[in-house]
């Protein structure tokens, strides 16, 4: 671990501390990046192995479930994702959604689904998919339009999913649908439906300049129990915005991780590359370059790390957490957009580290909500009066 001084803030306990540290030292051996073409399998395999090495415990809550804890403690995940991220990010990928897809039952799900999902979501032998946006509905929510309408003891599920991470390999997918008890947002619920439902089938796959499982699912007379909902009638997106509030802030942390590895990338090139009868570190405008990058991430880690921190006290953090998100995604983008440009025509090379963050980074600023929305969110709390 290249930098570990922030692990000494007071935002962080001993088991933190611990954490991140054993966590490096794992991904060393088991969570480098691989490279294959087959991204599927390489995603179930960091799964498993993540499982195995009793990471995705942090992920679930509930002792009894295979969860670390009975709530999920949001500057673990953080450090988590960091971590990962520094190291490979499709391994970061594997672990996130396998809190994001199984959140909601961590937060809503009844014993019963807790106990039937949980433990196999924390051991790396079920993959997890959280199916929330639509073609014409991703920031806004509210504006979905699949349905799922009650037959008796069972719903019928009609309409689309897009985006949706791990579409493809996901053993089960939480499936958010309109099922009509009130207008908007009020009428939303979510369900539980199992890979192989009748009815429900992978329309597409998703290719992106980041290789990621990545689906279109549709919904055609997708019946499934009326046990598979999640949480009560019309309260879905109440789960959808509880699950993504656990998760946001780690969002935040994944970004710090990929800069975090850029700057190391960076500094590297900068202390090695010879030019000029010296180095490029030897330049005022190289050293200044540095200097932005590394206060930068600094930025963005007080704020990731404040956010997680207010979490875990019990807080509503809307507002930091959209703040975290905003700036150490932006940030990571500039961060790592400086590590190419130390690299020089070489960072623009297939297969090289600062290529391959390049590419990471970009999705950060726009799922889990972009930074546009993100920034309607901080002003939205200040003018309630959440300052």
């Amino acid at each position: 671990m290249s930098e570990s001084s922030y692990l000494h803030w007071p935002f962080f306990e001993p088991h933190h501390r611990e954490l991140a540290l054993a966590l490096d030292a794992w991904a060393g051996t088991h969570g480098a990046a691989h490279h294959g073409d087959d991204v599927d399998a390489e995603c179930r395999a960091l799964v498993k192995t993540l499982g195995q090495g009793g990471w995705l415990r942090h992920a679930v809550a509930g002792t009894g479930h295979g969860g670390a804890a009975e709530v999920i403690d949001t500057r673990s995940i953080c450090l988590i994702r960091e971590t990962l991220a520094r190291h490979n990010g499709l391994a970061d990928f594997a672990f996130a959604m396998q809190g994001l897809g199984s959140g909601a039952l961590s937060l809503a799900g009844t014993p019963a689904q807790r106990a039937r999902y949980l433990p196999r979501v924390a051991s790396g032998e079920a993959i997890a998919a959280f199916a929330l946006s639509e073609p014409e509905a991703g920031s806004d929510v509210a504006a979905m339009s699949c349905s799922a309408r009650a037959e008796g003891d069972a719903y019928v599920l009609e309409g689309e999913k897009t985006w949706i991470s791990n579409g493809g390999i996901a053993d089960f997918y939480v499936v958010f649908a309109r099922t009509g008890e009130a207008p908007g947002a009020r009428g939303i619920s979510a369900f539980i439906v199992e890979a192989g439902t009748p009815g429900f089938e992978i329309a597409e796959r998703i290719e992106v300049i980041a290789p990621h499982p990545l689906a279109r699912l549709k919904f055609t007379g997708c019946r499934i129990s009326a046990s598979q909902r999640v949480g009560a009638a019309g309260e879905g997106f109440k789960v959808a915005m509880r699950t993504l509030d656990v998760f946001r802030t780690s969002v935040a942390a994944a970004a710090l991780g990929f800069a975090r590895r850029a700057l190391d990338e960076g500094l590297a090139r900068a202390q090695s590359r010879k030019m000029f009868g010296g180095v490029l570190a030897d330049f005022q405008l190289t050293q200044a370059k540095l200097a932005q990058m590394a206060t930068a991430i600094d930025s963005s880690a007080l704020l990731t790390y404040r956010a997680a921190w207010q979490r875990d006290q019990g807080r509503n953090v809307t507002r930091e957490a959209a703040m975290a998100k905003m700036v150490a995604t932006e940030s990571a983008q500039q961060v790592i957009d400086a590590a190419v440009q130390l690299w020089g025509g070489l960072g623009v090379t297939r297969g090289l580290m600062v290529e391959s963050l390049y590419r990471e980074i970009r999705a950060l600023r726009i799922y889990e909500g972009a930074t546009e929305v993100q920034q309607l969110i901080i002003a939205r709390e200040l003018l309630k009066g959440g300052v």
